[in-house]
């Protein structure tokens, strides 16, 4: 984003020169990149957040550590005194001007909230199962998101939504752990993403768009069958094309900076990866590897300009692609010598064709990919 404001600023002067556009408008140009160029988070910004936030974890800890050692009613204020000052004091150092440490607060509230579910709980001998503690803490958090107009606390509720599906997936917490149905995630996500808007948080829609992405592959390999990752394929083909065809409507309701095809590359490639593992050693395997190619080349065609993000990504996936062909079909022909031949070889050949399409590329792409929290 700076480098972008200090050639506004060149252009113009440039401009103005030309007799293009007048002083006014000019000087209109450059202040409007200048607040954009301005970070609320800068390096000082982020270490008061993360003081704030040690120092929230210290009291949590300090608190746990102690429980036994309180009065019931000491507790009880102690917890409260907590999440009323967070929020107030976030308000205020907001007020102020503080951005990140009204932030840092914000959580710090946030997470007492969640903390007083399972310590209050436990010290009334309240009976009840964690799925709805963690849906009451996700829920109060995006609540306050909305309220406070929070992106780092709509990030927050969504990473706490992502601990709940991750839970109810796996049923990892404890032994008490209710699992609710998996698929309560999609309201939830939907939710999460209508606040993300108000709260200005591209943070918050890449990670539902990613939990979304894991959420579907969880599908595939649970159900055991490949007509759900087939169908994880083409819907990521589908948003693709769209988001390559009209990249400025899709970005007008999605708002991530014009980088779903990233997210829809993504999808893509873990679904082409399922399948190619679910046909292991059938005949069908050579057109699901060229299949994967393919989609890969394309990508880099069609997007591999606009996004440097884009082609590291695909990058990779070619030499994991031609890796994974390799251990499936010649795996058994070559030994460890013919394979560290064959690995230099791969290595060398795909350096050479990044460092040409990065001469190629990288000079007409964008310079920034920023986004916000």
């Amino acid at each position: 984003m700076a480098r972008y404001a200090v050639q506004l600023r060149q252009d113009v002067e440039r401009w103005v020169s030309s007799g293009l556009i007048d002083r006014s408008t000019a000087e209109k140009l450059v202040l409007d990149a200048e607040r954009r160029e301005r970070k609320p988070f800068g390096p000082g910004a982020v270490l008061a957040l993360m003081a704030a936030l040690l120092f929230g974890a210290g009291i949590l800890i300090f608190i746990a550590a102690n429980w036994e050692a309180f009065p019931r009613l000491a507790r009880v204020a102690a917890l409260f005194a907590l999440i009323f000052g967070g929020y107030v004091g976030g308000a205020y150092a907001r007020l102020r001007g503080h951005v990140a440490i009204g932030e840092a607060l914000w959580i710090v509230a946030a997470a007492a909230f969640g903390a007083s579910l399972a310590l209050i709980g436990q010290m009334y001998h309240m009976s009840g199962d964690e799925s709805a503690a963690i849906l009451t803490w996700c829920a109060a958090t995006a609540l306050a998101a909305l309220v406070l107009r929070s992106g780092p606390l709509t990030v927050a509720a969504t990473g706490i939504a992502d601990v709940w599906l991750a839970a109810a997936l796996t049923g990892g917490l404890t032994a008490s752990f209710r699992v609710d149905s998996p698929a309560l995630f999609l309201p939830v996500a939907a939710v999460l993403f209508g606040i993300s808007y108000w709260t200005r948080s591209q943070a918050t829609r890449h990670l539902i768009l990613l939990s979304l992405i894991a959420y579907a592959t969880w599908h595939a390999v649970d159900s055991d069958t490949f007509q759900i990752a087939f169908m994880m394929a083409g819907v990521s083909a589908c948003l693709f094309a769209v988001a390559h065809i009209l990249p400025a409507e899709v970005d007008n309701v999605v708002r991530i900076n014009r980088r779903l095809p990233i997210h829809a590359l993504i999808g893509f490639l873990v679904a082409m990866m399922l399948i190619q593992i679910d046909v292991e050693g059938e005949s069908s395997f050579p057109v699901a590897a060229a299949v994967t190619l393919a989609g890969i080349v394309g990508a880099l065609v069609l997007q591999g300009r606009e996004s440097r993000g884009l082609r590291w990504i695909a990058y990779l996936a070619f030499a994991i692609e031609l890796c994974l062909i390799y251990a499936i079909t010649m795996g058994t022909m070559l030994g460890t010598a013919g394979f560290f031949v064959f690995a230099a070889v791969l290595v060398g050949l795909l350096a050479l064709l990044i460092i040409r399409l990065e001469r190629r590329l990288g000079s007409d792409a964008p310079q920034a990919e920023g986004g916000n929290a």
